[in-house]
């Protein structure tokens, strides 16, 4: 017979669950509200993006140009310019310099912006409604891309890991983003893989309404919160001898908890029935 261990456990307010696709759609509001859009002018030109040139001292100068795979574009009375590796500003003051020193203009006002970003990219698998390859726009930041990907599915855990290059990795919390740290909305760079966990499990049953497993997506989650998720304790069981069955070191362990202790991921939880 297995010993039942007895004692106290961790325990924690109770609050609801983690909707990771809910608390997206907040933080893009709430980011916009927040702070400042960033300047994209630093943004790195790269082949295949797109440039809208605006020329206010001959208009016949404004268009798009797209920037070709050897990063260089063709500019009317310049000829091909080369742009790749430059920043926005930086272009616009190689177009200033070259107009100036061909003699077209003394002082030419000339502003380089993005119509589309298509040289930079970032990569967003894992638990979101369309996983795939992103343009990197301007300054994008973590829920930002997050949105554009759909959202967080429905068995998505409250973390993502951002890798950066081959050997750098991040992890975000997002219930950080929720209580207000938008420090933890992070610049992303070209290349970034946003991996988007999948939530472990918690399991429940014995006499609760609908047994069966659960997504844990938040650490501080409760047995109380457990057991709402599966629909609640029936008519015929006891709050008062709950336990959690819970694998320490490999060893099966039999935990009498109460209701607003912490459940860890991978616990089963087993209502018994009452006495009477």
């Amino acid at each position: 017979m297995k010993p039942e261990i007895r004692g106290p456990l961790r325990s924690a307010p109770r609050r609801g669950p983690l909707w990771p696709a809910a608390l997206i759609a907040a933080l893009h509001i709430a980011t916009a509200s927040a702070q400042e859009l960033p300047e994209v002018a630093s943004y790195v030109v790269g082949p295949q993006d797109v440039l809208v040139i605006t020329s206010y001292d001959q208009p016949e100068l404004t268009g798009e140009f797209t920037i070709e795979t050897d990063g260089s574009f063709t500019y009317p009375l310049i000829g091909r310019v080369r742009a790749g590796g430059l920043t926005l500003r930086g272009v616009e003051e190689l177009l200033k310099k070259d107009l100036v020193s061909k003699g077209f203009f003394k002082d030419p006002q000339v502003t380089v912006t993005i119509a589309q970003y298509r040289s930079q990219k970032i990569y967003i698998v894992g638990e979101v409604r369309t996983p795939g390859t992103y343009a990197l726009s301007g300054d994008m930041r973590l829920v930002e891309a997050l949105a554009l990907a759909g959202s967080s599915t429905a068995m998505a855990s409250g973390e993502v890991v951002i890798v950066h290059g081959s050997t750098e990795s991040e992890r975000i919390d997002l219930r950080e983003l929720e209580n207000g740290d938008l420090s933890r909305n992070v610049l992303l760079m070209n290349g970034d893989t946003i991996f988007v966990q999948r939530a472990e499990n918690v399991y429940v049953f014995g006499q609760v309404r609908n047994p069966g497993a659960y997504p844990f997506r938040q650490k501080t989650t409760t047995v109380l919160q457990a057991l709402s998720l599966a629909g609640g304790v029936t008519d015929r069981g006891s709050t008062t001898r709950i336990q959690i069955v819970r694998i320490v070191d490999g060893e099966k362990q039999e935990i009498r908890v109460e209701l607003d202790d912490i459940v860890e991921p991978r616990d089963t939880i087993i209502v018994p029935e009452r006495f009477f």
